[in-house]
């Protein structure tokens, strides 16, 4: 298990224990667990992240610390876009649907305006960082 597994781990097991609230770098922040399929493997995975309440839709942000790359998650949500989500002791079916211009820019620029450090994410890379907005299904 890598790293980032153990602390995907930890967060995940915080977050079930807490009935969806952490500590540390995500105090106070607003989490869901984000149930993904993988892309070529099938296989289910957890991911902890934050998230953004856009009417009844759940906006995830696939920043990946600013990295030059997209997150897995990212990737496996194009590949299977209808997952479940945790928020707090509720599991809920959703799909997912990438955000594209004007709408991407805004709503990305809001969770900027809430939590600085996704500012600081879109300067350290030159890919436009993806919004995807979860839907009930």
């Amino acid at each position: 298990m890598s790293d980032g597994d153990d602390f995907n781990a930890r967060i995940t097991a915080e977050f079930r224990a807490s009935h969806g609230k952490v500590g540390g770098p995500f105090e106070g922040a607003p989490m869901v667990l984000l149930h993904t399929r993988g892309a070529r493997t099938g296989i289910e995975r957890v991911n902890p992240l934050m998230y953004m309440a856009d009417g009844d839709r759940y906006l995830v942000f696939a920043s990946k610390g600013g990295a030059d790359t997209h997150p897995a998650w990212y990737l496996n949500l194009l590949a299977h876009p209808d997952i479940d989500i945790e928020i707090g002791d509720e599991t809920i079916p959703v799909h997912a649907e990438e955000l594209k211009g004007a709408e991407r820019d805004e709503k990305y620029a809001e969770q900027a305006s809430r939590f600085p450090g996704f500012a600081d994410y879109q300067k350290k890379t030159s890919r436009v960082i993806p919004v995807i907005a979860l839907s009930r299904r």
